[in-house]
């Protein structure tokens, strides 16, 4: 079961006593945020008569946006709440029993609750407030791609079968069954390839898929005969599917293929991929791609994550037209750069969009040149603002889902962040402060 409803946790007197600085960012952000559509939204994830009352999903989705907006873990979010009276107000959570009102796993079993679907009904919300307001005005669409990192140490190969024993034995534990390997010639084996600094690796993954293949050949029979719950069989089967294309891969890399498609690189994140972005630093990234638009003030348009390298070219159409649907309007200028140029991008882009600059300057007329330079500059400080500041450099969940769900809930601290920046410089409308209450 949970509550429909949003209820208001603080009196006027405890606000006026505690809440000192009314312009603080928290303070505003409370007022425009649409708490009431929000939570509609996500009552539908629950029961609405059967089982346990769940959290107030008022404060859930307040902890996961202030999160966002402080770059905070979920353990130090709920502490931040306790220690911050900005925090306590925006989140609503009251003080009577303030000390004990969550604890952070609540977090997580939220957000996998709720998953992608209520995270992204939270982020339509938001950004729904901001467009109607006229804050977002989309009249331009800048697109460009990154690459959102995994958080995975670099990937080696003989490592990644070392991970592979340690998935097994971990397996072997819960189920109370004897490991089926020699682990002290592993762990001696482990130690020998750490200090061997100038070894060959060709040599010691060898050595290890030695070990590794008769040992997945006995866990996949294991995995057969097991007799457990429904999840734990199905995380063991797709632990088993991951194993074994590890070994797969592993077979083509020691008969010197150095090109493999779909390259494991993590066995915690599956989905996580090696993409090259042509920098000279760092010249690969480990995760998966992120392709972005943003209109010329900034604010992030559309947020889209994708396995492996799809080429830009490819991917250009669907997110002009995923842009023009979540602006509800064709934007005046295309601002991309020549990894998305064709001849089909230029001939299939709507006829009703003025320009589309596509990374050279005869792309459009003179007079539109400038501004389109200047809106393709602007773009990589925007991805350079949003990796660095805004949580897009390194996804701490992982598989695409987690990825996905970790972009939304940046895209909307973004746009938040960028609303204040503009609030604070008072270059919101005052239509705009009306629409969205504040003036």
């Amino acid at each position: 079961m949970i509550r429909d409803k949003f209820e208001e946790a603080f009196s006027p007197e405890w606000v006026e006593r505690n809440i000192t600085y009314p312009a603080h960012e928290l303070v505003v952000l409370r007022k425009i945020i649409p708490w009431e559509k929000i939570v509609g939204r996500l009552a539908g994830f629950y029961d609405k008569n059967r089982g346990a009352e769940g959290k107030s999903l008022r404060i859930m989705v307040a902890l996961l946006i202030v999160s966002r907006l402080r770059g905070l873990s979920d353990r130090e979010v709920v502490r931040e709440v306790m220690e911050n009276r900005y925090i306590q107000y925006f989140c609503n959570v009251a003080d009577e029993g303030l000390r004990t009102f969550l604890h952070p796993s609540s977090l997580c079993v939220f957000r996998r609750r709720v998953g992608e679907e209520g995270i992204a009904a939270v982020e339509e919300e938001v950004f729904g407030t901001l467009r109607r307001a006229g804050v977002i005005r989309g009249d331009d669409a800048l697109t460009d791609s990154t690459v959102l990192e995994s958080d995975i140490i670099y990937p080696n190969d003989v490592q990644l079968i070392h991970k592979a024993f340690r998935k097994m034995r971990a397996f072997a534990k819960m189920h109370g069954i004897p490991l089926w390997w020699d682990d002290r010639e592993l762990r001696r084996l482990w130690r020998e390839f750490g200090l061997d600094k100038k070894g060959s690796r060709e040599k010691w993954l060898t050595v290890f898929n030695g070990m590794f293949v008769p040992a997945l050949k006995i866990f996949q029979e294991k995995v057969g005969s097991l007799r457990t719950s429904g999840r734990r069989k199905k995380k063991a089967v797709r632990m088993l599917g991951i194993l074994n294309l590890l070994e797969e891969q592993t077979l083509l890399k020691l008969a010197g293929e150095r090109h493999i498609n779909d390259r494991i690189v993590s066995l915690d994140d599956p989905d996580a991929r090696p993409i090259k972005k042509g920098k000279s630093h760092p010249e690969c990234e480990f995760g998966t791609k992120v392709q972005m638009t943003f209109d010329r003030d900034g604010f992030l348009i559309t947020v889209e994550n994708f396995i492996g390298n799809p080429s830009d070219k490819i991917l250009y159409g669907d997110t002009l037209d995923l842009f023009i649907n979540r602006m509800k309007k064709y934007p005046d200028t295309v601002v991309t750069d020549l990894g998305y140029r064709s001849l089909k991008n230029l001939q299939n882009t709507p006829s009703e969009i003025g320009h589309v600059f596509m990374g050279r300057s005869d792309d459009v007329a003179e007079d539109k040149q400038d501004f389109c330079c200047g809106a393709r500059s602007a773009t990589e400080g925007f991805i350079a603002v949003a990796k660095n500041l805004r949580g897009f450099g390194r996804s701490l969940w992982h598989g695409l889902k987690g990825h996905r769900i970790w972009s939304l809930l940046c895209q909307t601290a973004s746009n938040l962040k960028k609303f204040l920046q503009l609030w604070f410089a008072d270059k919101i409308e005052e239509e705009s402060m009306t629409k969205l209450g504040l003036a």
